[in-house]
């Protein structure tokens, strides 16, 4: 059977002008085309090669012996060349761009994006990518473990979970959304520490430095904030999560933590409805 989007060893079941036909076994009637450019000098009828079966841009099962950037069943970061109404196409790394339906898009896509997609045979029996349902398809036996620096790339959004990325591009992991990620985009590499380790071995990420650290520079934005009222914040740390999101980008427990370095160094003075500099 001919898998388009799958590498296949076929059998030389013809030689032509402009190539060489391939087949399974040489009385199969479905037989492929290797383009002559393609054929490895010295190719003779009955040898066995290794080719990559995909859709030319005549909607024809064609074969390569290049190798693709993104095979079926895999999760690839790749980069976008061009932007139109009905979707982007994607630098494959074959002679044919590799089509990426707006309807399969999780967010608005630019040229130059690196994104992370899948591939996909859609209603009409030609291979696409799709930016959706990759979460079950990165892998969860990771090296990392809590404490760890690592890299991953943004893939989607969730209002109930968090930011998911994959880490180099390969490992399940997720930073909260009780963190702040309202200036990350879709396909944004981003530098994060481990947290935790789920026994399902996804990993939990945080995009904030060691507490110890992050307490300094937060109180400083927290100063900051505070000197842009005017010398006086019209809350304390006892407002909603959703306020201390909204105004400062922290969880209220960073939040509380900042506050409470500022009020020890006597900074600041704690009020019923407010937070004053001193």
């Amino acid at each position: 059977m001919i898998r388009l989007g799958e590498k296949q060893t076929l059998t030389v079941v013809k030689k032509v002008e402009f190539g060489i036909y391939l087949a399974e076994r040489e009385k199969d009637e479905t037989r492929v085309l290797l383009p002559a450019k393609q054929v490895p000098q010295g190719t003779e009828l009955g040898d066995r090669l290794e080719v990559f079966l995909y859709k030319d841009s005549k909607d024809r099962v064609i074969s390569t012996t290049q190798e693709p950037k993104l095979k079926m069943g895999e999760v690839q970061a790749l980069k976008v060349i061009s932007v139109q109404g009905i979707g982007a196409f994607l630098d494959w790394g074959l002679e044919k761009d590799l089509f990426l339906p707006y309807k399969e898009q999780v967010g608005k896509v630019q040229e130059q994006d690196e994104i992370l997609v899948r591939l996909y045979i859609d209603k009409s029996k030609r291979l696409c990518a799709s930016m959706k349902e990759l979460y079950d398809m990165l892998d969860t036996d990771s090296p990392y473990r809590i404490g760890d620096m690592v890299q991953g790339r943004v893939y989607e959004f969730s209002d109930n979970f968090g930011t998911f990325v994959a880490v180099d591009n390969h490992y399940s992991a997720m930073v909260p959304r009780h963190e702040d990620h309202s200036s990350l985009r879709i396909g944004d590499l981003v530098e994060a520490r481990v947290t935790g380790v789920k026994p399902d071995g996804k990993l939990d990420l945080t995009l904030r430095e060691k507490a110890y650290l992050q307490m300094n520079q937060d109180a400083a934005q927290v100063m900051e904030l505070i000197e842009g009222y005017g010398g006086e914040l019209p809350f304390n740390d006892k407002a909603s999560p959703e306020l201390i999101m909204q105004e400062t980008k922290m969880s209220k427990n960073a939040f509380k933590r900042a506050v409470g370095h500022l009020y020890k160094e006597r900074k600041i003075k704690i009020t019923n409805n407010s937070i004053r500099k001193i």
